[in-house]
């Protein structure tokens, strides 16, 4: 019985009806509710119908019709039987759409899913429906298949560039002889892939219903059961590609309270976590997140890092033995994130004169120098950025030579890494998904963002501390810059105004001295049947 098929007399009789039968016995309560939760969606026998008109306008004012009833009648139920709430909970989990559900019912369920959550019920299921939405959006992140972040054969489908929206070289990769555009690419390879549609389609609903929780003043209650989601399921699921921008969405919204409260956990999770996978990937998540995220502030950046280093710091204290990638692995992630950092934010860290000090003295050239060599163990095109950034920047001494220049990984980089690959997970790259992006790209730092900005300093890589403050001061006149006014001297830039088209088409991460050096970060996505 779908109150879909009536029209508004009939779907007022058969609601009266439910709620009287509810309150007559309670063991009638949960087939009422079974009976309101299947109208969630349309009835499945007419699915084709009904998606299409959907489309319509009184397809939409039908949509409303039924669920503005379906919503009430649960109230008015929830009135007469108190722990109605905790029943249908457990209903709406049971029936939730598996992921081969087509994509406008499976949305159209989570859209009452979020309903619920921030209705009258909200304080008894609302945290119960968050998980299962994260737990869905997993689900299905998983689903898309890649053949690997990385591969040892460059030249084979590995974007050369990150895929960015922009002017002249920068908007177009080289693939197989062929110049395509970011959106080419993204339909060559999710074109047609229902699954990471839906998952888009999904994250999109997340994002808004986020966007109402800001509005309404809820977004740390609701952020505190999203982060103990993401702890049980995103952080242990095998590189998540995409589901975790929730997390990076909601800290954007709020930077002070949830950013914070992300970072310092996934810091806690690293220095104390009992589980060595767990620990590289929050490590790793923490790394992307300092690297991306624009609305983290240079004075918070160093913050963390600070911690990070004393706990390196302190692992080598209690080291006396040599290279051993997987008996350090923690140690090597750890340092690994820590210079990771540094290549995307060093510049913004060192233009503020009381965090340039900060930084100094960190004891980061102490554990470089350890015998456990982590420059030999970590990526190789990680660690030649950082030294080549290091150098340039004199914050600290660095070895002249590099044994792996020019090498985007290397045996000893996979060995830390494991059979997982943690070495080489970026969770944060960016966010290939079409109608996702445009809530994530306002708040993301590209490469090419950062790598503009260090272009004069490479053009004379000898200048002075003293000429590279005063280039970092003159970089301020085309960004973007607010002032603490607890600090008077630190700044928090915005890269929204800096040119983000790379002078030299063939830049990269590792500079153009070494222009052979991939981005760490290129994911090459699957072209295998099963992931289109």
């Amino acid at each position: 019985m779908s109150l879909w098929n009536y029209g508004t007399d009939v779907m007022d009789a058969m609601v009266e009806l439910l709620i009287s039968l509810a309150a007559s016995s309670g063991q009638l309560v949960d087939l009422c509710l079974e009976m309101l939760v299947t109208n969630f969606m349309p009835p499945s026998s007419s699915s084709t119908h009904f998606i299409e008109l959907l489309k319509q306008p009184r397809g939409v004012d039908k949509k409303h019709q039924v669920l503005d009833r379906v919503h009430s009648t649960f109230q008015d139920i929830a009135n007469l039987v108190p722990l109605t709430p905790l029943r249908l909970e457990k209903i709406v989990r049971e029936r939730m759409p598996n992921i081969y559900t087509k994509e406008p019912f499976i949305v159209m369920y989570v859209e009452n899913m979020l309903r619920l959550e921030s209705g009258a019920a909200g304080k008894l299921v609302g945290g119960s429906m968050i998980v299962a939405i994260m737990d869905r959006l997993i689900d299905l992140d998983v689903e898309i298949a890649w053949d690997d972040i990385l591969q040892d054969d460059f030249s084979k489908g590995i974007f050369d560039m990150e895929l960015e929206d922009l002017e002249g070289f920068s908007d177009h990769v080289q693939q197989d002889g062929n110049e395509l555009t970011r959106e080419s690419l993204i339909q060559r390879f999710f074109g047609g892939n229902l699954v990471a549609e839906k998952l888009d389609s999904l994250l999109v609903l997340t994002f808004e219903h986020l966007e109402s929780c800001t509005e309404s003043g809820r977004l740390i209650q609701v952020f505190e059961t999203l982060l103990q989601s993401f702890q049980k399921t995103v952080l242990t699921a095998y590189k998540s590609k995409f589901a975790q921008f929730v997390m990076f969405y909601a800290c954007s919204l709020d930077p002070e309270n949830c950013g914070k409260m992300f970072a310092s956990t996934l810091v806690d999770i690293f220095v104390s976590g009992v589980y060595p996978a767990w620990r590289m990937s929050a490590v790793a998540y923490l790394a992307s997140y300092l690297s991306r995220a624009k609305f983290v502030t240079p004075s918070f950046v160093a913050t963390t890092l600070e911690s990070l280093v004393k706990w390196c710091f302190e692992y080598c204290n209690n080291q006396d033995g040599d290279i051993n990638p997987k008996a350090h692995k923690v140690f090597y992630a750890g340092c690994q994130a820590i210079m990771y950092v540094l290549c995307f934010r060093m510049k913004s860290i060192i233009s503020v004169p009381r965090l340039r000090s900060q930084l100094r003295l960190l004891r980061i050239e102490d554990i470089l120098r350890h015998p456990l060599k982590p420059l030999q163990v970590c990526l190789p095109s990680i660690v030649e950025e950082f030294l080549r950034l290091a150098k340039t920047n004199g914050i600290f001494a660095v070895p002249d030579t590099f044994a792996d220049y020019g090498m985007l990984e290397s045996e000893l980089s996979r060995a830390f890494g494991g059979i997982e690959r943690l070495d080489m997970f970026f969770p944060f790259d960016p966010c290939l998904l079409r109608k996702s992006d445009r809530f994530i790209r306002p708040n993301f730092v590209y490469w090419s963002m950062v790598r503009s900005s260090y272009y004069e300093d490479e053009e004379d890589e000898s200048a002075s501390d003293e000429d590279i403050t005063e280039a970092g001061v003159d970089m301020a006149d085309d960004i973007s810059v607010d002032e603490d006014i607890a600090h008077f001297d630190e700044f928090d830039y915005s890269l929204d105004k800096m040119s983000i088209t790379p002078r030299d088409s063939s830049a990269k991460f590792g500079g153009r001295v070494h222009g052979f050096v991939q981005m760490p970060s290129k994911i090459r996505p699957s072209t295998s049947p099963e992931s289109l």
